[in-house]
């Protein structure tokens, strides 16, 4: 099979890196995807770096066995920990959310200042830290965990007065240090973009890494003349590894389209 035809693979710990899906569909309407979604074991940003990385091991061999031409890491707990181990172990592009959303808070940024919310894995690695200071080393990063916000995700709590109350608790400690810029650490965290914004307040950009995520993928693929026909009638598959149902309702209100071709799996037992 000629390269240029075979899917993108994406992964994440559940419906979160829909997110990403969602700007390739965007951006490049013609490319066929399978997207992976470990629904059965998030929240992935509460388990031990070991842990993480032996999932994220097993999401990587299932993508790989279904033949793909890149593979997009669309989780930033599995990006901070796991990402160049990845890159290691397979022949294809590997693209992770946290250096494209760094790119993006430091173009944005007007005073140096960026709050970043994430899972607490991936906030304990400092990955957004060291992104970010590696373009400019004078940038002042504020990181904060947000540990409930993709269980709520997961639940299709994206909105009302439990969902706000929850998100103004937690950004009261960040909002307060002055920053300009917001970059939104987990994939699951756009999905919260209307309340985030509501609280943090017309002066504060927020960062979506899924768009510079898209945007890298596009470059990637275009640089290696692999980009499909735009006007191309392309699959999308869907692979979970708990009950479809719930990630159907609310994968289907996010994307804006059925999700018809989904598949329960057990990770780890596949070839």
């Amino acid at each position: 099979m000629n390269n240029i035809s075979l899917p993108i693979g994406i992964f994440d710990s559940g419906i979160g890196g829909l997110t990403v899906l969602k700007e390739i569909m965007r951006r490049m309407p013609g490319e066929e995807t399978v997207y992976l979604g470990d629904t059965a074991r998030v929240p992935y940003g509460v388990r031990s770096p070991e842990t993480v990385m032996r999932y994220s091991f097993e999401s990587t061999k299932f993508l790989s066995s279904k033949g793909i031409k890149i593979l997009v890491v669309a989780c930033n707990t599995v990006s901070s920990v796991s990402l160049e181990t990845i890159r290691e172990t397979v022949s294809v592009p590997v693209v992770g959310v946290i250096e494209p959303g760094a790119k993006a808070a430091m173009g944005a940024t007007n005073n140096g200042k960026i709050g970043v919310i994430g899972t607490a894995a991936t906030i304990r690695s400092s990955a957004y830290s060291r992104a970010i200071r590696a373009i400019d080393s004078s940038a002042k990063v504020f990181e904060l965990p947000c540990p409930l916000f993709v269980p709520l995700v997961e639940e299709g709590w994206t909105e009302g007065t439990i969902v706000e109350l929850i998100a103004e608790k937690y950004l009261a400690e960040i909002r307060d240090t002055g920053i300009d810029t917001l970059v939104l650490g987990c994939t699951h965290y756009p999905l919260l973009k209307n309340v985030l914004a509501k609280i943090m307040g017309n002066d504060v950009g927020l960062i979506d890494s899924a768009i510079e995520t898209a945007r890298e993928i596009e470059m990637i693929l275009g640089s290696s003349a692999l980009l499909r026909d735009r006007s191309a009638l392309p699959d999308h598959r869907f692979f979970v590894t708990d009950s479809p149902d719930k990630f159907v309702v609310v994968g289907e209100k996010f994307l804006g389209r059925k999700i018809e071709n989904i598949t329960k799996i057990e990770l780890g037992a596949e070839a």
